[in-house]
């Protein structure tokens, strides 16, 4: 079993009724869940991933205020809710203390983008990774009555931007073109493994990232991203196999024929969305082009 139906099963059967007979008068007030780090957000855990940080447990958002009143007591009660379920048992590592439990609103939001809220200006979104969005929208929400988690994580949802998104996606074309359709070929000829094949991790991981912005969704932590890819509707399953071929064995010409077939999908698909009309096949022109649509002055130079 997976962690999150675990997760959502434990609360329904354990969780769902403590809250009820103890906090009746909060309960429409406290958000319920499994949103954070971690595979079992994303649903990729398996047998490995359950020796640390992984099995029945589950987040309790609450407001600053309904903390004030009841967060240690809510805490204390989740703490003396059986530790096993359905034959697992959730072992918490010295990191993994805050993954589950009783939190503020806030300091979830806080702790993971450095603001208790969604970004308000074209910057704030800027200035924001990728990975550190993506934690706060995987996963489910069980319970939200009250509304104020899931509104912060609906704005969050509805992605960067799109003066962001386009600076983004110029930056993965330039890198991708340097990292893939030139420095991979030259580093390759001159003999240098270490510097070819960190040009070709670079070129996976900014192409990867491209094919997330083409989605309009976040670029998970880097352990899941090649297999995030595979399930999104845009290039995902061409780019995940395509990929899959490069990390193969030394095949040069092969090498940069994947690379280039690549590239060659993500600027067909850059010209389909309106975001390029470049000419050519490296991918730094395209950058250059998505660059020029950007309208807000303030991305439009940022370096």
């Amino acid at each position: 079993m997976n962690g999150l139906p675990l997760s959502e099963s434990y609360y329904r059967e354990w969780g769902e009724q403590m809250i009820a007979e103890k906090y009746s008068l909060y309960q429409s007030r406290i958000a319920i869940g499994l949103v954070g780090e971690g595979s079992d957000c994303y649903g990729f855990d398996d047998d490995i991933s359950r020796d640390h940080d992984w099995g029945p447990g589950f987040c309790l958002w609450l407001t600053s205020a309904d903390y004030e009143q009841i967060g240690k007591y809510l805490q204390s009660d989740y703490d003396a809710l059986p530790s096993e379920f359905n034959g697992y048992r959730r072992i918490v590592s010295q990191f993994g203390t805050e993954r589950v439990g009783v939190q503020t609103i806030d300091s979830f939001f806080m702790r993971h983008i450095g603001l208790p809220h969604a970004p308000e200006t074209a910057m704030q979104w800027f200035c924001l990774p990728e990975e550190r969005l993506s934690v706060c929208t995987n996963g489910m929400v069980f319970e939200d009555q009250l509304g104020q988690f899931s509104r912060i994580r609906n704005d969050l949802l509805a992605f960067y931007p799109e003066d962001v998104r386009l600076w983004k996606m110029a930056a993965r074309c330039r890198t991708c073109a340097q990292a893939g359709q030139y420095n991979y070929p030259r580093s390759m000829r001159r003999g240098d493994s270490f510097a070819a094949q960190f040009a070709k991790i670079q070129f996976c991981t900014d192409v990867i990232s491209l094919v997330f912005l083409l989605n309009r969704r976040y670029t998970p932590f880097y352990k899941w991203r090649h297999r995030a890819v595979l399930h999104l509707p845009i290039l995902g399953q061409l780019v995940y196999h395509k990929i899959a071929e490069l990390m193969g064995p030394f095949d040069l010409p092969l090498k940069n024929s994947l690379i280039e077939e690549i590239c060659t999908a993500v600027i067909t698909e850059l010209r389909y969305q309106g975001h390029s009309d470049a000419s050519g096949d490296f991918l730094l022109d395209h950058g250059a082009s998505i660059q020029q649509r950007i309208q807000d002055p303030t991305i439009q130079t940022c370096v």
